[in-house]
């Protein structure tokens, strides 16, 4: 690792607030401490998320509809605790992509959601956001959006065809992975306590779990992990302080957290590489220009 990562970019393309502080919390706090220049696009602002307030339940789709909104502050209150300075909604001005809620469900079939949108279109507004930062590595998922849902999937093929279209070469490009191994030792740990993991018996239970194969890139990020708890707790509508994801970091530490993980699909693998030969730095390789 460098001790400065001043002239480097990173560009992180999500579905909705607090997937990124879940997926790349650390990797984001890490690198922006040590001087890289990270860009987060938010595609919808969640207004088809649960509510796990009792006292914003008001705020739901099916009721005042205004989550969005809310949402909106806990995704500015998490990047403060991450210390992300530039943070985006996918489109500019007045143009929104709506969450599209899951597949099959009638938010689904809005014309205004994320999912329906032109592709073409959509990517076009993230073009202009990569040709502005000229990222050296972009983060998003994978094909399957991590577990299906929609926006995911489609945040996937708009930031791939971004990358595709955009007159700036991207040198590197992961995908967010969760390996089996990793999401097993967590239920195991909850089992002993006599709690469980989103009520799954084994990781292959869990349709975001993928084999350990996948897995390129490492990033050791636990001298950030305290900031990435604090940006979860930001995002008070739609994480439980007392529900899985702590109850997890209670029992195994916050390790659990500390570690984020990477398929490389564009780039080269380079040193440093962990004792399982996995990257330890996602900008090996690469020179700031």
């Amino acid at each position: 690792m460098h001790s400065s990562y001043k002239g480097y970019r990173m560009l992180l393309v999500h579905a909705h607030p607090d997937d990124e502080t879940i997926n790349n919390g650390s990797t984001m706090a890490m690198y922006a401490a040590l001087g890289a220049d990270v860009t987060l696009v938010t595609c919808t602002r969640g207004e088809e998320g649960e509510v796990l307030v009792q006292d914003l339940a008001h705020l739901a789709a099916h009721a005042t509809d205004s989550l969005g909104e809310h949402r909106v502050i806990e995704l500015a209150d998490a990047m403060k605790a991450l210390g992300i300075t530039d943070h985006r909604f996918l489109g500019e001005g007045n143009k929104k992509y709506r969450d599209s809620g899951m597949m099959g469900t009638e938010p689904n079939n809005r014309p205004d959601v994320f999912w329906q949108a032109d592709l073409e279109l959509a990517s076009d507004d993230l073009v202009k956001v990569i040709d502005e930062i000229r990222p050296h590595i972009l983060i998003t998922y994978d094909e399957i959006g991590g577990y299906g849902h929609p926006d995911h999937i489609q945040a996937h093929r708009v930031a791939m065809r971004a990358a595709e279209k955009s007159s700036w070469s991207i040198e590197k490009i992961y995908w967010n992975v969760m390996p089996k191994s990793v999401i097993q030792e967590g239920i195991d740990a909850m089992k002993v306590l006599g709690s469980d993991f989103m009520g799954a018996e084994s990781a292959d239970d869990l349709p975001f779990a993928k084999d350990d194969s996948f897995v390129h890139a490492m990033v050791d990020g636990n001298a950030y992990v305290e900031k990435k708890m604090d940006a979860m707790r930001a995002h008070a509508t739609q994480i439980e302080v007392d529900g899985p994801f702590f109850a997890l970091s209670n029992n195994l530490g916050l390790q659990v957290w500390g570690n984020e993980y990477y398929t490389l699909v564009k780039g080269e693998k380079s040193e440093p590489f962990d004792s399982r030969g996995h990257e330890m730095d996602l900008f090996a390789g690469i020179s700031p220009s």
